[in-house]
């Protein structure tokens, strides 16, 4: 253990109890039955949260709202100036609750206070984005089609969305989703995880203080059984926006298919990180190494395997081992920390079983394989691993650990490299190391991503899409392309004058 670096817990005391309760048509409400759950901090033990429980009804209230909303058409037909208005007051009233919302992300998740201040700010700005985009929306006119026909094809909002989100970055994925629905003049109902819901009615109280029309935007706490459900499968709603696991989405694209409503879904990765022996490794080690340990490694964009050139594997894993060692692990609300807590003892045994399995399968631990001690607080903590001595056949070099485990992988050629990459089920995003520019461009092509960065790791901007190929998910995020999901596309034709010729004779 001392060859780690912890950061103990202090003493702790719990805020105010926080009480999140369903957003319907602009009101505040507890569930139709009154249950309710809760919440513990995942660092700490203590009880931080309670939130209304949903069930069927309060899910079919939510959508009925938002349904009645929408086809009254004050909002689908307002100005994007007025959406903007309202989306750019929210960003601001965002900055301004700044660090009361990071202080819940981090108390229900186990994140570092400071990652989730930054989080929040990335957030705000996503908001002030979107309502760029909500003064952009256009067609196009079609003046080529013959003298007497004009053609305009005009872009609308597609309704009613529901926007499912989960734990890991509960208030940053929301507002990937929300703004830009409400930029395209849709009315929402939204599902965030039963673990992380109340920094999503924070955001339900400063968006009517923003302004925003009772029933545009409306919040449903509870399970995904029988919330998510009943928003997948309702045919008052038109499309649903899902960030999770790959398997609930399969789920979720089963549901909706019964109304062939439209789906986005941002889902899973095993995203591979390829170095090339004329790369810089120190760069990319240390890439390497905020790229598994973020958030712990619960990210979908998590660099959680890297296929490195055998000439340099061994030289580059021993770099990323030495900063393994140096990052802070440990209490989340201490600032000098950089990996806080697992989201559950459930999820932390199925971190380690896939590390023990890889063990018995004959794969080798560079540093870590276990649960984290740290002094002062919860047990829900694990150790930066590294495992290497892997085939790619082994679970953990494969599917998605979600998790601080950083898998190890070595080749010989650029063209065994791709195949390493693509033989996945997922393609959610992969990385390229090296100082040829021609070798990057050709891997940049040649791999199955929905994004690639070359030498660099997780940067990313509100202008630049975001999503994922083969079972990582369909649809997109963020830039232009984050808007046109949300809308549809109408034809309209017009004949000019009376020049139409009879189709039936008159004689």
């Amino acid at each position: 253990m001392t060859e780690m670096t912890i950061i103990p817990g202090s003493p702790f005391k719990a805020p105010p109890l926080f009480e999140g309760r369903h957003l319907i048509d602009g009101v505040w409400t507890k569930s139709a039955d009154a249950e309710q759950s809760a919440r513990k901090s995942p660092a700490h033990g203590a009880l931080v949260s309670t939130a209304a429980l949903g069930g069927r009804a309060d899910a079919e209230a939510a959508i009925a709202a938002a349904r009645k909303t929408f086809d009254a058409g004050d909002w689908a037909f307002s100005s994007g100036a007025s959406r903007a208005k309202i989306l750019l007051k929210t960003a601001d009233l965002i900055e301004r609750d700044l660090d009361r919302i990071a202080a819940m992300e981090t108390l229900e998740s186990g994140k570092p206070i400071s990652q989730a201040k930054a989080e929040i700010a990335g957030a705000a700005d996503l908001w002030r984005y979107a309502a760029s985009l909500a003064r952009m929306i256009h067609g196009d006119s079609h003046n080529s089609l013959g003298a007497d026909m004009l053609g305009v094809v005009l872009k609308e909002p597609i309704g009613v969305v529901s926007l499912i989100t989960p734990w890991n970055f509960p208030f940053l994925i929301i507002s990937q989703k929300l703004p830009f629905a409400l930029a395209a003049g849709c009315t929402a109902v939204i599902k965030p995880s039963e673990l992380t819901p109340s920094t999503t009615c924070i955001l339900g109280e400063l968006l009517i203080e923003a302004g925003l029309p009772a029933g545009v935007a409306n919040i449903v706490l509870g399970f995904g059984d029988p919330v998510g459900e009943v928003l997948s499968t309702d045919p008052r709603v038109d499309m649903v926006s899902f960030t999770g696991s790959t398997g609930v989405g399969k789920r979720i694209s089963a549901a909706a298919s019964g109304t062939l409503k439209k789906v986005s879904l941002e889902l899973g990765g095993k995203n591979p990180q390829v170095i090339f022996p004329d790369a810089d490794l120190d760069q990319a080690a240390d890439a390497i190494t905020f790229g598994v340990y973020f958030n712990a490694g619960e990210c979908c964009n998590s660099g959680s395997r890297i296929i490195v050139h055998e000439d340099v594997a061994e030289a580059l894993t021993d770099k990323v081992v030495a900063l393994s060692r140096k990052v802070p692990f440990g209490d989340p609300l201490d600032p000098a920390t950089q990996v806080g807590a697992i989201i559950s003892p459930e999820h932390m045994a199925k971190i380690d079983g896939y590390v023990q399995d890889a063990v018995a399968d004959g794969a080798k631990i560079a540093i870590g394989g276990a649960a984290l001690n740290v002094d002062g607080a919860s047990p829900q903590f694990y150790q930066p691993t590294v495992v290497t001595n892997l085939r790619p056949d082994m679970p953990i070099a494969r599917e998605e650990v979600f998790g601080p485990v950083l898998s190890v992988l070595t080749f010989k050629t650029l063209d065994e490299a791709l195949s390493l990459c693509n033989d996945a089920a997922y393609g959610l995003s992969a990385g390229v190391w090296s100082k040829d520019m021609s070798t990057c461009l050709d891997f940049a092509r040649r791999v199955q991503a929905g994004t690639v960065w070359t030498n660099t790791w997780m940067d990313g901007y509100p202008e630049m899409p975001f999503g994922g190929v083969k079972e990582s998910g369909q649809g997109r995020e963020l830039g232009r392309y984050g808007l046109d999901e949300f809308l549809e596309v109408k034809t309209v034709q017009m004949r000019i004058g009376d020049t139409r010729q009879p189709w039936v004779s008159s004689e």
